[in-house]
């Protein structure tokens, strides 16, 4: 168990870096066309650890585009808000992967 565990957070690093270049690209892109619309979403990961909730925050706000503004662990949701409108899956791709890490 815990040498899978090691595995899915060296996946989960591989599609960190994967996620943030290809959020980097997609930014740019929007800055430099001007389809800026900022849109605020609150979303229910299916993460039942505080640990797993705050670290998928966190690689929200490392993705450039995206900000997570909120987080009420209790009731498990994320506030964020991200530069256009996007689907939530897109938001937040990493959460199978965090799931597996460490729930």
């Amino acid at each position: 168990m815990f040498l899978s565990r090691i595995v899915y957070g060296i996946e989960f690093f591989i599609r960190l870096v994967v996620e943030i270049i290809k959020a980097v690209l997609d930014t740019s892109m929007c800055c430099l066309k001007g389809d800026v619309d900022p849109v605020v979403y609150e979303i229910k990961p299916d993460l039942k650890r505080p640990v797993s909730l705050a670290i998928l925050s966190n690689t929200i706000t490392l993705t450039p585009g995206t900000i997570t503004i909120g987080m009420d662990q209790d009731a498990g949701v994320l506030t964020v808000s991200a530069i256009t409108p996007r689907s939530t899956k897109d938001i937040i791709p990493l959460e199978p992967t965090i799931k597996k890490m460490l729930e």
